[in-house]
């Protein structure tokens, strides 16, 4: 049975320049689309998250403006939550994690992870682990790709570098009016590093695979990587 590993942020603030903390977590449809594709398949779906902290939901992922303005698509999203309550309650933590237990990995976005999977001390190696096995797949979508950060080899080497890839875009983050506050941004961050960040429009569906990696841009992206995942493994039965 191909085994899948969702990794959500533990944060449940994200710090903002200023020093006021944003009330924020994991993004609501990033998980429920990607995990919905994997469970109606019956793949083995974990969760794991910074030493094992509940997750929360970021409260912008209910808003009806992320959500097409759709509110049977918030409710449904929500019962599908509460449906897998007990799962989101009692996660893994990370450095409890063997990377050789799952075939993918799959990290989910929200501004959390900018705040905690960005410097965790535990992701860099599950995503070393991942991304050295070609017969694994790495992907993350939104703001999930800043778990990247931490991820270098041996030798201090960035594991990303000239690594084609997506997240959260820069033009992204100034239409959500967070650019002018956020202590850095994660286009530039990722560029910075050396990967060679693509993105496509603002706020439509839009993903990038290179090899084993598969990374989605936002939300609305979130059904094409989990997709994209599936593909890969249909390549590989």
């Amino acid at each position: 049975m191909t085994s899948v590993l969702m990794i959500l942020t533990g944060s449940d603030v994200w710090t903002m320049k200023d020093g006021t903390p944003h009330p924020t977590g994991f993004w609501m449809e990033e998980f429920v689309r990607p995990h919905k594709t994997f469970s109606d398949v019956g793949f083995d779906v974990s969760i794991a998250t910074p030493q094992g902290r509940v997750p929360t939901v970021d409260p912008l992922s209910l808003a009806l403006q992320f959500n097409h303005n759709d509110q049977a698509e918030v409710d449904s999203q929500k019962a599908y939550l509460d449906s897998f309550k007990a799962e989101l309650e009692s996660p893994l933590a990370l450095d409890n994690v063997n990377p050789d237990d799952y075939d993918v990995i799959f990290i989910v976005g929200g501004h959390g992870p900018m705040q905690d999977l960005a410097v965790d001390p535990d992701i860099g190696g599950l995503i070393a682990a991942a991304l050295s096995d070609q017969d694994k797949i790495l992907a993350a979508v939104c703001h999930g790709s800043a778990s990247f950060l931490p991820a270098h080899n041996a030798g201090g080497d960035w594991l990303f570098k000239g690594r084609r890839l997506t997240g959260f875009s820069n033009a992204e983050e100034t239409m959500a009016s967070f650019s002018g506050n956020a202590p850095w941004l994660l286009e530039d961050r990722l560029r910075l590093a050396g990967a060679a960040y693509e993105a496509g429009p603002a706020y439509e569906p839009h993903t990038v695979t290179d090899g084993n990696l598969v990374t989605g841009q936002q939300n609305y992206s979130a059904q094409a990587a989990a997709d994209e995942v599936m593909n890969l493994l249909k390549t590989r039965s």
